[in-house]
């Protein structure tokens, strides 16, 4: 592996024209595809496998017309204090508005709330139902225009109007973090290079590999049916592990500079040692969102493999166009002082053959307080960091692990749903017209209940139907029932049973098992056969299908990576203490979701103005993504451990060692991810801040809790141990020289005594 890297980076830097050129032309195959693509279809929402998607099936396929799927409006219309809009000035507004939007385009059917139930109580609220015959995305605009001028004519009346359904649905705003996310990774790489040119090579390679990723998937998304959802992970994803990748591959060229290799040198031996490291991390990340598959969910599945495409994007510009730029720019990307002091291959060659062996002298650093990556004995924080933790390995692990723990407590109280109206901000119409529906009809009024009776094979159909609505109408919990509606061949009915408690209550979820658990009985008595959809029933249903898929999707991808990383660091304890790490981050940061977003502790500091149920992809979701960012810290510091302890360090030398040149790259990455998915956090939806927390926690968690502190202090302790690998499997495995050791003859200058690197070689 490392060898056919090392060749990759050389030729990529001796053909840096040809391979610019290459990129640019896949750059724009990319974009002329996507400027000519098509819609792609909305099967984004399809939940194969639940009872409430079977439900919408049935309903579309015994309703033709849409009846499940067109667009709605629910206009909700609210008398100023004191009141009614029972009033005549008040019911003549409503009227008025209502028979204007039943003669606009696409309408099929516009129910006033004087003709059935849809005014409240004390007559100080009241709704009006339109339906429309396409869905929300292909509503025309003079249709969407033509109901809000008819709002508008209302609330001009007196009366308070406000929209909910998504016909007139607010798009969300997007958050300025996105851009602040990048400035901030531009600030941290300036500060971690020292050099505008080193800062700006990983943003520029990460942008490339970023629209190449969004059109492609725009591209193919009318043949794939790839939503807008799948972009924005696919660009949150690449943008961070794209600057991340190009960021090991550019820190790593700079230290074969310094070691004195002239530039085409250093360059190969960059791209075959840490790029090495990047494939495999970029293994473990595509293995992590291609699993998400095993959930079963058309929509995650095609979410994660654009998301692992956009990986596959960023390895690959790694290890070409990184090396290729260097070759235009190779001083550049040094530091003032390498590029002040002239040709580093030149004025430190000298030096370093004269101060003997590489990773003899590093050993002499470990003794005598050295460090490489620092001038004349001053140690860096990673280096002092890393004495530490193999000094005191059991208290920095009880205390790495106490905390991590303490975070993830309320994961216990994790609660899944799909957080709809209620959760959007107070300034949207949307959230308005459900608080004022919860106000005037109670609160399970937004989250009515759909029943679908097949009555095909029952002697009675009205009869079995009525019995149907009886039955449910008894179940404690419901408020009412509506009149049943029956299709065209009078062999199906819809019922409507509103709740007592809200659309995210844990009763409600409560009721509809218990309507369902006493379905059988029913079904017998009257030979018709029934089954509840509706939002509410479908967010149960689709929460409880993600809380199933979470343990085998934990157990696929954790094995697949297991063998994965057994391959990178011929060790059996080194993944399982990967795999223990990872379990640590994503509990805690799971419990801080669920602290903020759930509980309300902070949540007015991220804008989030109502708290409730965690979305319910957002465990198996923050779990694959987490799980690959987690390895590629594993992959990056770990793999400078096992490349110390290869040439023949010992245990606790290899720790500090890989401290030394890792530590400061590591954290640059991570706070470079960090700023990426906070940004995302300013959004105006709740979804989308629960992700950008989430994964900016996890990330925070990963990199400075469990890479920096429970990582070190286990091989502290571990020794030697750590890099066992029982003999068959070591006969087993293919060997991958990810610590590139064919190379370490020319890192070492190929000097006199490299026979004591493969002779320590030998002895591990």
């Amino acid at each position: 592996m490392a060898t056919f890297l090392f060749r990759l980076g050389r030729w990529a830097f001796r053909r840096r024209r040809r391979v610019g050129l290459l990129w640019v032309v896949v750059l724009a195959a990319a974009f002329f595809g996507a400027v000519n693509a098509s819609d792609p279809p909305d099967d984004a929402s399809s939940m194969p496998g639940i009872e409430a998607q079977k439900a919408f099936d049935l309903i579309n396929e015994r309703y033709p017309g849409g009846e499940a799927e067109g667009a709605s409006a629910r206009i909700v219309f609210v008398a100023p204090g004191g009141q009614k809009v029972t009033s005549t000035e008040h019911r003549s507004a409503i009227d008025a508005l209502v028979a204007k939007v039943a003669d606009g385009p696409h309408i099929t059917e516009a129910v006033s709330p004087f003709e059935g139930r849809g005014v409240s109580e004390d007559a100080s609220t009241a709704y009006a139902t339109i339906t429309y015959d396409a869905k929300a995305d292909d509503l025309s605009d003079a249709s969407k225009k033509e109901l809000e001028g008819a709002v508008d004519e209302a609330r001009d009346g007196g009366l308070t109007v406000e929209v909910g359904g998504d016909a007139l649905e607010s798009e969300s705003a997007a958050g300025i973090g996105e851009v602040l996310g990048v400035a901030v990774a531009a600030v941290v790489l300036l500060i971690t290079f020292g050099s505008l040119a080193a800062a700006g090579l990983p943003l520029l390679t990460a942008l490339l590999g970023v629209g190449i990723s969004l059109a492609s998937i725009i591209a193919l998304g009318n043949a794939f049916g790839l939503s807008s959802t799948t972009g924005e992970l696919a660009m949150m994803l690449g943008l961070a592990v794209g600057i991340d990748y190009s960021l090991f591959v550019v820190s790593r060229y700079r230290e074969e500079r310094a070691n004195g290799h002239d530039p085409q040198e250093a360059t190969g031996l960059a791209t075959g040692t840490a790029g090495s490291a990047v494939v495999f991390a970029g293994l473990t990340v595509v293995i992590a969102l291609a699993g998400l598959s095993v959930a079963g969910v058309p929509m995650l599945t095609k979410i994660g493999l654009g998301a692992a495409g956009a990986v596959v994007v960023g390895v690959l510009i790694a290890l070409t166009l990184v090396p290729a730029l260097l070759g235009w720019w190779p001083n550049a990307v040094l530091t003032r002082r390498a590029r002040q002091g002239g040709d580093p291959a030149r004025k430190r060659g000298s030096r370093f053959r004269t101060s003997g062996d590489r990773f003899r002298t590093s050993g002499d650093r470990f003794r005598n307080g050295g460090d490489s990556d620092s001038t004349e004995g001053a140690e860096s924080w990673g280096t002092r960091w890393a004495r530490f933790v193999v000094r005191r390995p059991v208290p920095v692990l009880i205390g790495s692990v106490a905390s991590l723990g303490a975070l993830a407590i309320p994961a216990m109280d994790l609660q899944l749903g799909m957080p709809g109206d209620e959760a959007k901000a107070t300034t949207t119409t949307e959230r308005r017209a459900y608080d004022a529906l919860a106000d005037g009809f109670g609160p399970g009024f937004n989250g009515p209940l759909t029943v679908v009776v097949d009555v095909r094979h029952a002697d009675d159909p009205k009869g079995a139907v009525s019995a149907v609505a009886v039955k449910i109408a008894d179940t404690e919990g419901i408020v009412s029932v509506s009149p049943a509606r029956f299709n065209k061949a009078g062999d199906t009915a819809v019922l409507t049973a509103v709740p007592s408690t809200a659309p995210t209550s844990e009763r409600t979820k409560d009721l509809v098992h218990t309507i369902r658990d006493e379905r059988p009985a029913t079904e017998s008595a009257t030979g018709a056969s029934f089954e509840v959809t509706g939002t509410t029933a479908l967010n149960i249903d689709v929460a409880q299908k993600m809380q199933d898929a979470l343990i085998p999707y934990l157990l696929t991808v954790v094995g697949l990576a297991f063998v994965l990383l057994m391959l990178v660091f011929r060790s059996v304890l080194v993944p399982l203490k990967a795999a223990l790490g990872f379990l640590l981050s994503v509990l805690a940061s799971l419990g801080t979701v669920v602290l903020v977003f759930q509980q309300g502790n902070g949540a007015e500091l991220l804008g989030v103005e109502q708290t409730g149920p965690i979305m319910s992809l957002m465990p198996i979701f923050l779990a694959g993504i987490v799980f690959g960012l987690a390895m590629d810290y594993e992959v990056f510091l770990v793999s400078r451990m096992r490349e110390a302890y290869v040439h023949g360090e010992r245990p606790d030398q290899a720790i500090v060692t890989g401290f030394r040149h890792s530590a400061r790259v590591v954290t640059a990455a991570a706070l470079i991810m960090m700023a990426v998915f906070s940004g995302f956090i300013t959004g105006s939806e709740a979804i989308i801040k629960t992700i950008g927390f989430g994964l900016a926690s996890a990330v925070l968690f990963d990199a400075f809790v469990v890479r920096m502190a429970f990582v070190p202090a286990v091989l502290a302790l571990l020794g030697t141990a750590a890099w066992w690998l029982p003999r068959p499997l070591d006969r087993l495995l293919p060997r991958v020289d990810v610590e590139g050791e064919a190379l370490s003859h020319r890192r070492t200058g190929a000097h006199p005594d490299r026979t004591d690197h493969r002779q320590g070689a030998e002895r591990v």
